[in-house]
């Protein structure tokens, strides 16, 4: 037997990096107290500040949302500007410095950053646009927030989620015939799969869904329409998927704390799923129908 092609017939594990879930989703805004107002009405509370950037950290059960209004200083990336944007998604993962080295190998390209001192240097690779991914694996009894963080005194560091929600996935924009492309990029440096057109979530059809190797969050392509839903050359992270058992009582709960979701001929809450309107330009979430809260 051949060792160098019994090697190479070695198929690829489900799961090569370890992939364990989101530990965290960034948005970028120069108004911070405006999104942080939107977030809080969703259910999230501010539970901590940076140690030494203007970055403010939203919590809500085992959901962690990153609000960034520091100047940008890494080229390529979000600058903060008025209106929010999706920014940064960071993975949580068995060893960052593997998945990152081996993201790098398969072609990603790399983010270069210096911490500064008593902060953690978390490796990270471009993503969509000028969003980023980085890679998390101090997320357990010990993570990143206890570093770079302080807690924000008479404050409960771990809010309880809105009848169970918690991070579905996200939904991504992307350029005409571009999803095989983004597609192949997600599977060959994450391991994500994408699902039969059969198996749909939610009230949105559109699109490719890819489910990650650990089976806890998906990403959702979408290509622009022919009504000119938005430009090829805005690719982008678009909006959050948030699962909950009960999307009825959820949505409810949310309207009572003022979020408005649209109710149009097209889309409309169901049990399956509802969409917020848009608030400050274009932050919207997506609710999803879940099992038991997964």
């Amino acid at each position: 037997m051949n060792k160098e092609t019994d090697r190479e017939s070695v198929p690829e594990p489900p799961n090569p990096i370890g992939m364990d879930g989101i530990e965290y989703i960034e948005f970028t805004t120069s108004k911070p107290q405006a999104l942080g107002g939107i977030l809080e009405r969703m259910g999230f509370r501010l539970v901590a500040r940076h140690r030494s950037r203007e970055v403010e950290l939203y919590r809500q059960g085992s959901m962690n949302l990153v609000v960034n209004s520091h100047p940008a200083d890494i080229s390529r990336t979000v600058t903060p500007v008025e209106c929010p944007a999706l920014s940064a998604i960071a993975i949580r993962v068995r060893d960052a410095d593997a998945a990152y080295q081996r993201a790098l190998h398969l072609g990603a390209w790399e983010v270069p950053f210096h911490a500064r001192a008593i902060e953690l240097n978390i490796p990270a690779i471009h993503g969509v646009g000028e969003s980023l991914i980085y890679f998390v694996d101090r997320y357990d009894e010990f993570s990143i927030f206890d570093i770079d963080f302080r807690a924000i005194p008479g404050v409960d560091p771990h809010p309880p989620a809105i009848n169970e929600m918690n991070f579905f996935g996200v939904v991504q924009y992307v350029g005409d015939d571009r999803t095989r492309d983004w597609s192949e990029f997600y599977g060959q440096i994450f391991g994500f799969r994408p699902l039969a057109d059969s198996v749909r979530f939610g009230i949105m059809p559109k699109g490719l869904v890819l489910q990650s190797p650990c089976t806890r969050f998906y990403l959702q392509l979408i290509e622009p329409d022919s009504a000119g839903q938005y430009s090829p050359m805005e690719e982008h992270l678009q909006r959050i998927g948030l699962g909950t058992p009960d999307v009825i009582a959820t949505t409810r709960e949310l309207e009572k704390r003022g979020i408005d979701f649209l109710s149009t001929d097209m889309v409309h809450t169901t049990e399956r799923g509802a969409l917020t309107a848009a608030m400050l330009g274009g932050v919207m979430f997506e609710l999803v129908h879940t099992q038991d809260g997964k």
